[in-house]
């Protein structure tokens, strides 16, 4: 029987790339130019550290990095944004945590959204990834198309499509 899998993975390289870029544009800037600003991405934790002087350079210093990540083609939806800066000394840090997988709460709304598409598919979580199972491929095709127009705040991709 055809299917593939719905899975949120990010490739660190490309991730590392798009911070490294955003430390580069952070040095030369003329308005972060000695502000000692920083971008610290931490592969183990999947964390990226933002710390600056104050709110203004923050929010310039945030910006650059989800522009270099969708130059990147990271969705920034993978950034879990929620958390607020926290004042630490002269300081103001901020903590953006990446989200590598699908959590089980979206892995539920994902496999809603197909059951009540009416889709002859069977879906089923497997760990952080929803596999998808069906008799036609245009119904997986369907699938694909459904959960890419389903505003779910994860980027998704469609792997493994086995006829």
């Amino acid at each position: 029987m055809p299917s593939f899998d719905i899975v949120s993975k990010i490739d660190l390289q490309t991730l590392d790339n798009a911070v490294n870029t955003a430390k580069r544009e952070v040095d030369t800037r003329y308005d972060l130019r000695g502000s000692n600003s920083s971008i610290e991405f931490d592969k183990k934790a999947l964390t990226i550290k933002l710390s600056t002087e104050d709110m203004m350079k923050m929010d310039a210093i945030e910006k650059i990095l989800l522009e270099r990540s969708t130059k990147q083609h990271i969705d920034v939806k993978a950034y879990d944004l929620g958390g607020e800066p926290q004042p630490s000394g002269k300081q103001v840090v901020r903590t953006i945590k990446v989200r590598q997988g699908i959590e089980r709460e979206t892995a539920k709304k994902i496999v809603k959204v197909i059951k009540e598409s009416g889709f002859k598919v069977q879906s089923q979580i497997m760990d952080d990834m929803v596999r998808v199972t069906g008799k036609k491929i245009d119904d997986l095709q369907g699938v694909i198309t459904l959960c890419k127009g389903s505003d779910l705040d994860v980027p998704l991709q469609y792997e493994n499509m086995k006829s």
